[in-house]
């Protein structure tokens, strides 16, 4: 890819963004926002997600502690996927029924640092966002860190390293990574929502299914914008971070080599 078509691509990344920003001014507030808001799960499911999330998150500490060890030039990409994240989960978009979706951000973070790496990314965003925009809360932060952090990254990265095993275009296993990690997140959602809000006739699974189905309207579209504008991220990293993404062996799809091996150029 040459600088004119680098060009080309931060202006679309650009003109997507401001997009999705322009939409959120437009429509601010919603009456009953996603990420789960504060102390809206019982005290059972609250505690329970939290302890949930405990085992990935110590595994995603000890990735980013490995990661940056072993390459400290990578910190500065490492939080460029964090705030990746932060800005595109921090968008509200209005759906239906006084609800609102948002895009996750979370398929590029995985698909450069695995998905545990991404899980402590994923729950600092989530404590930030909590407490400086009101978006989610800090009893939910389980909940929230689960689908999200946990669920969507396993799926992003899951479907990218399957994808190139078959040997599917990169750029389609990005977009399917990116765009489905979305859509899992918001199943995860309506499944803890579910569980938590059981429908009088029909139970958990009617209940699980009246949240998909809420959410659907806005969050398929969204996913699909999201898998787009990731392509599009890769595309620019592919050509001012090709060392980085060479450490990362985001081409090749092997694993960091340890500190004896070495990279090679």
């Amino acid at each position: 890819m040459n600088r004119r078509n680098v060009k080309k691509t931060g202006l679309k990344i650009s003109i997507l963004l401001a997009y999705v920003l322009g939409v959120y001014i437009v429509f601010p507030d919603s009456a009953y926002a996603m990420h789960i808001m504060e102390g809206f799960l019982p005290f059972n499911w609250a505690a329970f997600w939290m302890v949930a999330m405990v085992p990935f998150v110590i595994l995603g500490v000890r990735s980013i502690k490995k990661t940056v060890t072993l390459y400290p030039n990578l910190k500065m990409l490492l939080g460029m996927a964090g705030a990746f994240a932060f800005v595109l989960s921090a968008m509200k978009i209005p759906s239906v029924t006084g609800s609102c979706s948002h895009p996750t951000g979370v398929g590029l973070g995985a698909i450069l640092f695995g998905p545990t790496a991404m899980t402590v990314l994923g729950m600092i965003v989530l404590i930030f966002q909590a407490l400086l925009l009101a978006h989610g809360g800090l009893t939910t932060l389980g909940a929230n860190t689960f689908s999200m952090a946990i669920v969507g990254p396993l799926v992003s990265f899951g479907i990218y390293k399957g994808l190139n095993k078959l040997g599917a275009p990169r750029w389609l296993s990005i977009f399917l990574a990116a765009a489905l990690g979305d859509l899992m997140t918001y199943v995860t959602t309506s499944i803890q929502l579910g569980l938590a809000f059981p429908a009088a006739i029909g139970g958990v699974m009617a209940s699980a299914t009246k949240f998909m189905s809420i959410f659907a309207f806005t969050q398929v579209p969204l996913a699909i914008s999201e898998g787009i504008l990731t392509v599009m991220v890769f595309n620019v990293l592919s050509v001012y971070s090709q060392k980085e993404l060479r450490l990362l062996s985001i081409f090749s799809g092997k694993e960091l080599p340890s500190s004896k091996q070495g990279v090679k150029a």
